[in-house]
């Protein structure tokens, strides 16, 4: 921030700053809205709304993202914000989370086993 302020002024760096948080936050806001509407249909669909929640959440931290003073940070936020960009940083987060759990979920780690009581544990349950 210190070399762009230094190339456009001061003042021109805390304005981009602060127009880009409310720009930001407003287009956050519209955002946010219309995943709420699409989770709405799909509960009235009476299918579990699992991307919109999802979605949300990204939203909810590209807002954040777009009050943290700094460029990177904005336009982090911002890629969030376009659903094109949102939902392929979803999908490629989903997939490592899918290949973390498919590594644990194979039978490699699965022991069968029974469990026998003996007729004296029996015994002094019973009493």
């Amino acid at each position: 921030m210190i070399k762009v302020g230094g190339v456009i002024g001061a003042f021109n760096t805390i304005f981009l700053i602060f127009f880009t948080a409310i720009t930001g936050l407003y287009c956050a806001r519209l955002a946010g809205l219309n995943t709420i509407r699409s989770g709405v249909t799909q509960l009235i669909k009476n299918e579990v709304p699992v991307y919109e929640i999802i979605s949300g959440a990204a939203i909810a931290f590209a807002a954040l993202l777009l009050i943290l003073p700094g460029f990177v940070t904005d336009l982090i936020g911002f890629l969030l914000l376009i659903p094109v960009t949102r939902k392929f940083f979803i999908s490629s987060i989903t997939t490592k989370f899918k290949n973390k759990n498919n590594k644990f979920n194979n039978n490699e780690n699965i022991i069968e086993g029974s469990v026998e009581e003996n007729q004296q544990e029996k015994n002094d349950k019973d009493n």
